[in-house]
């Protein structure tokens, strides 16, 4: 589980990122993180790991206080929150595979890492969740050879090699086509089940986040403006987060039919691999 506690963050310009944020996210739950840009999504992401310090509140994950922790602790802290990025943060001139096992580098000492020499459980681990994203046959490619949705897949793949108990996802469709990025969507929201996982995304996209998170929060100039189920993302609320539009209109960018609610993506049938 994570609890954030008023958590602030105020840049040397004096401009005040986050305002007070407060919000917690129980095991298996996926959030999605709307919002203008500017609003503080990724300020917020970052701060939860601390990639960006918080000027002030605290971070618990489960009973560790992570805003409270000193450089040795935090890096051990850092292996339980996994990290997927829009732009994907693969070595491109390595193979899916060692792209994967890189998540395990907080684990081994510096000569394995160096060597590439990893424990046979880690690559055992790795090889599943190859096949679990749809990737085996592409575990020797290079990563720089892949696709962009296969690239995320990737990603999510090493997030996952950390053994996590919170993923953070930063804009994992901003560079897909619509039918990858509901792939991709769809591929993380199953896995968190599976695994009660709980994750926050920070996405632009409103109505692929409606069709696939469990709950929304809206953040508008640092504060949380809207913490609810996409149910009750009505006109009213996107407008209070985004501002005057006419939202009658917002319908979803996925190129592919859907016969099926979009609040149950879960029971689509598999689509091809991307």
């Amino acid at each position: 589980m994570l609890r954030v506690d008023n958590l602030r963050k105020r840049y040397r310009t004096g401009d005040e990122a986050l305002k007070g944020v407060s919000f917690s996210v129980p095991a298996g739950e996926v959030v999605g993180l709307i919002g203008p840009s500017g609003a503080g999504k990724s300020t917020l992401i970052r701060c939860i790991n601390r990639l960006v310090e918080p000027t002030d509140g605290d971070v618990f994950l489960n009973n560790l206080n992570v805003t409270k922790l000193g450089r040795g602790d935090l890096k051990r802290a850092r292996r339980r929150i996994g990290m997927i990025f829009q732009e994907y943060a693969l070595v491109e001139r390595l193979s899916v595979m060692e792209n994967v096992l890189s998540g395990r580098l907080g684990y081994v000492s510096f000569w394995q890492s160096f060597s590439r020499r990893f424990p046979q459980a880690d690559v055992d681990k790795a090889f599943a969740l190859l096949e679990r994203v749809g990737l085996t046959d592409h575990a020797d490619k290079r990563a720089d050879a892949l696709s962009g949705g296969q690239r995320q897949r990737v990603g999510i793949a090493r997030a996952l090699e950390q053994d996590p108990e919170l993923l953070l996802i930063d804009e994992p469709t901003a560079s897909l086509d619509p039918k990858t990025s509901r792939q991709i969507m769809r591929l993380i929201t199953e896995i968190c089940r599976e695994s009660n996982l709980p994750a926050i995304i920070n996405i632009h996209d409103v109505p692929l986040a409606q069709a696939f998170v469990d709950r929304i929060i809206g953040l508008q100039d640092g504060e949380v403006v809207f913490d609810g189920p996409p149910s009750d993302l009505t006109e009213e609320v996107l407008t209070r987060i985004y501002g005057e539009e006419d939202w009658t209109s917002m319908s979803g960018d996925s190129d592919e039919p859907d016969n099926n609610h979009p609040a149950s993506p879960k029971n689509e049938p598999a689509a091809e691999l991307v």
